[in-house]
């Protein structure tokens, strides 16, 4: 199947997102825990780069939802291009860094930047990019 087909399967097809968490009384707890643990076994046995580049259309609209620690105790980030709250536009995947994950090519404002995958977030929800990247995000903070 190729890359378009699997756009348009993904846009047409209910997404099956019974595995995503849901805020509770609990905490962030799973729709179903079933689905949960089958998408987790799925995830462990992922090509990351490779399914994500199968996956998703670039651009991609996203937003920096994660930062470094001084992001959160400064106000830096609201003067530094690609920090966090900004929006962007994802252009590409870069490269895997162990300690960082998927780190993926950005523009904002016109200029070019490189920020983890694992920061973002997908802007809209009716994009057929939101939920690769949510996928890979839940999995890295999970694994």
């Amino acid at each position: 199947m190729g890359r378009v087909e699997r756009r348009e399967m993904l846009v047409k097809d209910e997404y099956d997102s019974s595995w995503d968490l849901v805020k509770s009384k609990k905490g962030n707890l799973p729709k179903s825990e079933e689905a949960w643990n089958k998408k987790y076994q799925e995830w462990m046995k992922r090509d990351w780069m490779k399914w994500l580049r199968e996956n998703l259309s670039f651009p991609v609209a996203v937003k920096r939802v994660d930062d470094e620690d001084d992001a959160y105790f400064t106000d830096v980030a609201k003067y530094e291009l690609f920090r966090l709250g900004h929006k962007m536009e994802m252009l590409s995947l870069e490269k895997e860094i162990p300690r960082y994950g998927i780190i993926v090519k950005v523009r904002e404002k016109g200029q070019i930047g490189s920020v983890p995958l694992n920061d973002l977030k997908v802007t809209s929800k009716k994009d057929s990019n939101y939920w690769p990247v949510n996928e890979y995000v839940s999995w890295d903070a999970n694994h």
